[in-house]
């Protein structure tokens, strides 16, 4: 017997839920089946199977959630062996169980053995009664724990009781025309005598409970220094018009603003390689200086935050960058991102200004060593000779990690990318 064990899939992964079996128990699998689909805290990816059999037994079924190492599944390879008990993952190296998104933790419940049925905590005087078995897909539990709905109080109107997404558009109904005062509205109780902020809770899901962990520790480890600066980018806008109206004649897809800027991020990355750079706390300290050059994105996906990477964007041309840019924005939408889409950054862009912001500041994305935050293009006054025109100009503000980046040298970065943003016919080079 070979045990299945539930992967790794991310840098940021610490479990994952179970989407789809593609195979079923006694049905043949070869090397390269695509065996199981994986929800991560980012996005819904494939597992192929490194071994051929038959797969004899589905430990974690469809809905559920493993740590990473528990056994999910069994592989019958035709040896005989009997299958090895599962085992708990190393408590030095797992991170404590959390508990479900639409469910308050409880510290009391102690960790179950992967596969066993986790029983709700009784009183000793009540009787002890089976945690009921909850059948809904993948979606549905997903819509509920954005809406913070408990699946425990929804009847499924599926077959065989499977609650369905109808059932929790139903739900969502029934709450919003549910009286305020309700007992059984979602506002939470007041945290103490006299609170009258009428709060609701929502519980975080598996990707907000990365994103607090991730940036919570880089604002705290990290020493963050901020620099700004900003560039005419009207000759740049121009430039993007002119190829836009030309791929638009050859039926192709558009260049962004950006693109345009990861372009120029990259060439200056290559000038500047101190930025492309990564903090090691091996031996007394040590700054990693990456000969590849992979920006990442910052995407509002329906789960959150996700940094998709544009890998070797200095190497790529600029059609090349935006069909990787929409590619990944896609898949991002789509909870379609892989591993390999999200590895190995070694710097972010994060822009705002789609939204108007005109200017902020990002928390770095670890383990990288700097981020840029990128407003919105705004038209303002500037001189023109003995003149005043109105030009769209551009803020943009690098963050950086001063334990391994210096003032002078984030001031340089941001002097060649506002060259390159001024002279914007450098990036079609």
């Amino acid at each position: 017997m070979i045990d299945i064990l539930m992967p790794r899939l991310s840098d940021t992964m610490e479990e994952g839920a179970i989407a789809t079996w593609h195979k079923k128990p006694g049905e043949k699998v070869e090397v390269g089946d695509i065996l199981v689909e994986i929800e991560t805290d980012k996005a819904i990816m494939e597992y192929e199977a490194y071994e051929a059999g038959t797969l004899h037994d589905i430990l974690v079924p469809a809905g559920e959630r493993a740590a990473i190492g528990t056994v999910i599944g069994r592989l019958d390879d035709g040896l005989g062996q009997p299958p090895s008990p599962p085992e708990e993952p190393a408590t030095e190296t797992t991170p404590a169980p959390t508990a479900p998104p639409n469910l308050p933790a409880d510290t009391t419940r102690q960790p179950a053995a992967p596969g066993a049925q986790v029983l709700p905590p009784q009183s000793e005087t009540q009787p002890r009664v089976p945690h009921k078995r909850l059948f809904a897909t993948p979606l549905v539990r997903r819509l509920a724990r954005e809406n913070a709905i408990d699946l425990d109080e929804i009847t499924g109107s599926g077959p065989g009781g499977r609650i369905v997404r109808a059932d929790i558009q139903e739900a969502l109904t029934a709450r919003e025309q549910r009286p305020a005062d309700s007992p059984q509205a979602t506002a939470a109780e007041p945290a103490e005598p006299g609170d009258s902020r009428h709060s609701t809770a929502i519980p975080f899901d598996s990707t907000r409970q990365v994103i607090s962990r991730r940036l919570t520790e880089s604002s705290n480890s990290a020493p963050h220094f901020y620099v700004t600066a900003v560039a005419d980018v009207e000759e740049l806008l121009q430039l993007r018009a002119t190829i836009n109206s030309h791929l638009d004649d050859l039926g192709r897809g558009t260049v962004s603003v950006n693109d345009l800027i990861v372009r120029a991020g990259a060439l200056a990355l290559r000038q500047h390689p101190g930025l492309n750079a990564s903090y090691s706390p091996e031996g007394r300290g040590q700054t990693l200086i990456h000969e590849r050059v992979n920006i990442g994105i910052a995407v509002s996906s329906p789960t959150g935050l996700v940094v998709p990477v544009i890998h070797d964007a200095d190497q790529k041309t600029l059609s090349q960058i935006a069909a990787d840019s929409q590619r990944l924005a896609h898949a991002a939408r789509d909870r379609k991102l892989t591993g390999p889409d999200m590895a190995h950054g070694t710097f972010t862009i994060s822009n705002l200004g789609m939204y108007g912001v005109e200017q902020f500041t990002a928390i770095i994305n670890p383990p990288e060593g700097a981020i840029l935050a990128v407003g919105a293009a705004l038209p303002e006054p500037v001189a023109a000779g003995d003149t005043v025109a109105i030009h769209r100009r551009i803020r943009y503000t690098l963050s950086a990690d001063h334990r391994i980046i210096d003032g002078a040298l984030a001031a340089q970065f941001l002097t060649t990318l506002t060259n390159l943003l001024e002279r914007p016919m450098a990036l079609l080079a």
